[in-house]
């Protein structure tokens, strides 16, 4: 690739509970008004969109671009799970870069319902069945609670037989999260929480993961207007943020040797060393994370995916405080899905407003001082992770 991607505009909505939104094309086309203006152009300069949602019928990014206008442009709607708005600006990023167009637009959305994710197609194969047959085989149920906590919870237990970890690990991130996002007026939940509270919680997957350890569905909307280095020069546009490296990885046929590797750990190391090497930088160079903690344990696992410590060390990265601000690296200063909920479609793209506002020195009360590397993981079982790495 040839060409600079930037990120020129971000936009959000804070996030609602299922029953107190908008409904998405109207969340959805705020998010892309408030990027268009942040980035000081208009529609009409648009080349091609990607809408990212996993709940609602096809085409569902046209109804929601249309309110924003009619130009006849390609819009491509995208559906991977929970990496759904990080595969969107995957493909936007290789438009610009690969010179296809000089600008592109992402917007992420979701309405969703209340209650654990469930499946909208019971007639015929999940594509979670070779997860649950695996994580059974492996000695991990998949219980009544559904298979996403089950998993997940799975690839925790795992975490902690493997390294001989304390279960309380789960709740300090949990706890740290919180308090980051009492800073944060686009999170859903801004009171911060004890680790009394986390661990006492109903348990949701025995024996450890709790309810406070799992984040709530929500809906919402964000919006990122990427273009060329050339195109943001022409504009005027001096505020851009570079994606400087970006690595998508799927399931290879050794993940299924542990529940670590069924919750994406193989992915995210495949990723990040995609991202890392295109970037010219590793994870020592990062200041801002922002990662798919669905649930507290995914976070845990996910330290060491990126390398933000090594093999066995997210105890001790946790414990000195060195995921938070004061430590080696600010991990979800904006309270992450834990705090703010995970609108599937928006997560990835929210990430990104996040990270870019950081970099701007945008972010207010949660301002990550110096911040000028910034890090994205989304994660999607069934599965894809996309890892993304910032930069001014």
């Amino acid at each position: 690739m040839s060409e600079k991607a930037i990120v020129a505009g971000v936009g959000m909505v804070k996030f609602a509970k299922p029953g107190q939104n908008e409904d998405y094309d109207v969340m959805a086309e705020k998010a892309v008004r408030l990027a268009l203006k942040d980035a000081g152009i208009e529609y009409s300069e648009v080349q091609q969109a990607y809408a990212s949602y996993i709940y609602g019928d096809s085409t569902c990014g046209q109804k929601a671009l249309y309110r924003v206008g009619e130009t006849a442009i390609p819009i491509i709607n995208v559906n991977n799970n929970c990496s759904s708005g990080s595969t969107a600006l995957f493909l936007a990023r290789q438009a610009v870069a690969g010179g296809m167009v000089e600008c592109a637009l992402v917007v992420g959305f979701e309405q969703m319902r209340p209650g654990a994710l469930g499946t909208s197609w019971d007639d015929r194969p999940s594509p979670f069945e070779d997860f649950t047959g695996h994580m059974n085989k492996l000695g991990y149920p998949v219980t009544q609670a559904g298979p996403a906590p089950c998993v997940f919870g799975a690839g925790g237990m795992d975490y902690l037989k493997k390294y001989d970890a304390n279960p309380d690990i789960f709740g300090k991130v949990a706890v740290k999260t919180r308090n980051h996002a009492m800073k944060n007026p686009y999170a859903l939940f801004t009171k911060p929480m004890t680790l009394e509270e986390v661990m006492t919680s109903p348990v949701i997957y025995e024996p450890h993961l709790t309810r406070f350890m799992a984040c709530p569905p929500t809906c919402g909307a964000a919006a990122a207007i990427v273009c060329s280095e050339d195109f943001a020069k022409r504009h005027g546009i001096n505020h851009g943020v570079e994606i400087a490296g970006q690595g998508m990885a799927t399931d290879h046929s050794d993940s299924w040797d542990s529940a670590m590797n069924l919750v994406g750990a193989q992915m995210t190391r495949r990723a990040a060393a995609v991202a890392y090497e295109q970037a010219g930088m590793g994870p020592e160079d990062v200041n801002v994370v922002e990662l798919h903690d669905c649930f507290t344990p995914n976070e845990v696992i996910t330290y060491e995916g990126l390398g933000l410590c090594g093999e066995g060390e997210a105890s001790k990265l946790i414990n000195d405080g060195d995921n938070t601000y004061g430590g080696r690296v600010v991990v979800n200063p904006s309270g992450g899905l834990m705090s703010k909920g995970h609108p599937i479609g928006a997560t990835g793209v929210a990430q990104c407003v996040e990270l870019c506002w950081h970099l701007r020195g945008m972010a207010e009360d949660r301002q990550v001082e110096g911040a000028r590397v910034a890090l994205q993981h989304n994660l999607g079982l069934g599965g894809a992770a996309v890892v993304t790495m910032y930069k001014i």
